[in-house]
């Protein structure tokens, strides 16, 4: 279990359902509405054993022993009247039922999908991908069919059972409370028959989330599979998870069936009762033959929402399952806060950085950063260079508030990080990760995401100061050009130039780049220098190199050794002295000699 699911898990049903409904007030608008509709729906029910009950007892049996045909065809229009009206009431409760649940679920998922943006990546990357989605889609939907069809049944039901009460009570007190006494014991045992089945059904969620995240993963990397041949062995990972997810359906189904043979024989039991009750009394003369017809149509009506309870207690054990999974996202507090109204906002100009004794440690495990004290002054470019695994991304990460260190404070321009707004932040600094993801759009969809309103004729501009007018002009589209999903239609140094491109066009005052590891051909590796260069000039830019012109091109180089920095120095004194910087240089020249 994750710690997106730990505190809701800990809640009952009624509580699990008390704070979803709170969560979303859109499902109580107009209840009132829909509640007067579904008692005229309900009380329109009853009509049918009454109207049966007096034409067979004053229509059929007249003055003089003849049937009165103008009672009886009286009797039957009133009858049908009342029919039209609960099924006119019954579709315009429906309507209003279904308009206010998607209105209300749509509220929640937007909550849901928001607030997992507000987590920080170190929370999500506790969950897999694909099991978030499904907290946002499939439980959601789960919810969504309950309300609509669950609750549509429960309104009913409750109604129904009450009507059905009074008038059974109205009828014969006796035969009433025979039926009431023979279902005591079906409803002690879907208490227990709950919580059972609520502990099945959020297996069942679990596995469904598992189930979508195995599936993403082996749709996104296709290509992976295909070139190590791994096609059985992924097909095998997945049908693991589709066997745990028909097993866990299949328990949670089995002990649902157990209530359907339970309330078939109680429902039985109690028809048979009236029966042979409803004689004797009748030969008693304490009941008509009409009155003993029409409480038996009335048992039918108590019955039925009996019997539908169980069905209605599947649906929602797996709805609360499934709101126990979202109310798991929403519960999760961001460990990296916006401090909104009350955070400080950053005049735009240039940003000078400081670490003042920054540590930071994965939960869980050891310390990855250790005391980190340098300042970065304004319009500086700075290469951070060091091995595989030294601190450099999570230097980076710490400076763009991604994270938040365990020890020690980072400032910008002398304020905490802490306690900038981050609209403010995210439109000082900007980060380009490694992997320069794209969306499936067009080229200027994915370049405009760095600002909003530039117009196509920014758009061009930007790229051609950037040295990139000869790229966008062999692009068979131009601007228009699709991109496809993650960008796969271009090239991985395309990519690259493209998010360049996006964060010049957000012009931030501070650039974070993470270089990409990738090799590209030699065309493609000049107009990424010569767009690099233009990114960064007259800012402050941080770069984590992963190329010798970058740190050979940067005012400052910044080495980093197992989560410490070791050297710091313009390149020329680094290269020509021992050390670390020394020995990763002549690897690269090595590399570059290759």
């Amino acid at each position: 279990m994750t710690a997106l699911n730990e505190v809701a898990a800990r809640e009952g049903a009624v509580s699990t359902l008390k704070r979803g409904l709170r969560l979303s007030p859109e499902f109580r608008a107009g209840l009132g509405g829909t509640l007067a509709l579904a008692l005229v729906a309900t009380a329109g029910r009853v009509v049918v054993p009454i109207a049966v009950q007096q034409t067979i007892d004053k229509g059929l049996g007249g003055a003089g022993g003849q049937p009165d045909v103008g009672f009886v065809r009286t009797a039957v229009l009133l009858c049908a009247v009342a029919v039209l009206l609960t099924a006119v009431s019954a579709y315009a409760m429906n309507v209003r039922l279904y308009r206010t649940t998607e209105t209300g679920l749509a509220s929640l998922r937007v909550k849901a999908f928001r607030h997992v943006h507000d987590l920080s990546m170190l929370t999500q990357s506790t969950e897999r991908r694909g099991a978030l989605v499904s907290r946002v889609t499939g439980d959601v939907d789960q919810i969504s069919q309950f309300m609509q069809w669950g609750g549509l049944i429960i309104i009913i039901s409750v109604g129904q059972l009450l009507v059905a009460s009074v008038l059974m009570a109205v009828y014969s007190w006796p035969l009433a409370l025979l039926v009431w006494v023979s279902f005591v014991p079906l409803a002690f045992a879907l208490r227990r028959f709950q919580r059972l089945i609520a502990g099945a059904y959020t297996r069942v969620r679990e596995r469904m989330g598992d189930l979508l995240a195995a599936v993403s993963e082996s749709v996104v990397g296709a290509s992976v599979i295909r070139a190590y041949g791994s096609e059985e062995r992924t097909g095998g990972k997945v049908e693991e998870t589709v066997d745990a997810a028909r097993k866990a359906q299949t328990r949670a189904q089995g002990l649902v069936a157990l209530t359907f043979p339970t309330s078939e024989l109680v429902a039985a039991t109690a028809t048979a009762g009236v029966v042979v009750a409803g004689v004797l009394l009748g030969i008693g003369g304490h009941l008509t033959a009409g009155e003993l017809i029409a409480f038996l149509f009335l048992v039918t009506l108590f019955v039925s929402p009996m019997q539908a309870a169980t069905e209605t207690l599947n649906e929602a054990q797996n709805a609360i399952a499934g709101w126990r999974r979202v109310l798991g996202v929403l519960d999760t507090v961001p460990d990296v806060a916006d401090p909104g109204e009350d955070g400080a906002v950053l005049p735009r100009g240039p940003i000078q950085v400081s670490f003042d004794g920054v540590g930071f440690a994965y939960p869980g495990g050891p310390p990855v950063l250790h005391d980190v004290d340098v300042v970065i002054q304004p319009r500086s470019r700075v290469a951070i260079v060091g091995e595989t695994g030294s601190g450099k991304t999570t230097f980076a990460k710490l400076l763009t508030r991604l994270m938040d260190p365990t020890a020690g404070q980072v400032r910008v321009d002398g304020v905490p990080l802490g306690e900038v707004r981050f609209s403010s932040l995210r439109e000082r600094i900007v980060m380009v990760p490694q992997d320069g993801f794209l969306f499936d759009a067009s080229l200027a969809d994915n370049v405009r995401y760095g600002r909003e309103d530039a117009t196509d004729e920014d758009l061009v501009l930007a790229l051609t100061e950037l040295g990139l007018a000869d790229w966008l002009e062999g692009l068979p589209r131009g601007l228009a050009t699709p991109v496809g999903q993650r960008g796969e239609s271009l090239s991985a140094g395309e990519r690259q130039l493209v998010a360049l491109a996006r964060a010049y066009v957000a012009d931030p005052d501070l650039l974070v780049l993470d270089e990409a590891t990738s090799a590209v051909d030699p065309a493609t590796e000049v107009r990424l220098q010569r767009a690099l260069d233009g990114v960064t000039r007259g800012r402050t830019a941080i770069s984590i190199a992963h190329r010798l012109s970058t740190a050979e091109a940067a005012d400052e180089v910044i080495v980093f050794d197992a989560g410490r920095i070791v050297q710091r120095g313009p390149h020329d004194r680094l290269v020509a002295e021992p050390g670390v910087y020394a020995d990763l240089h002549s690897s690269w020249i090595a590399q570059r000699r290759l």
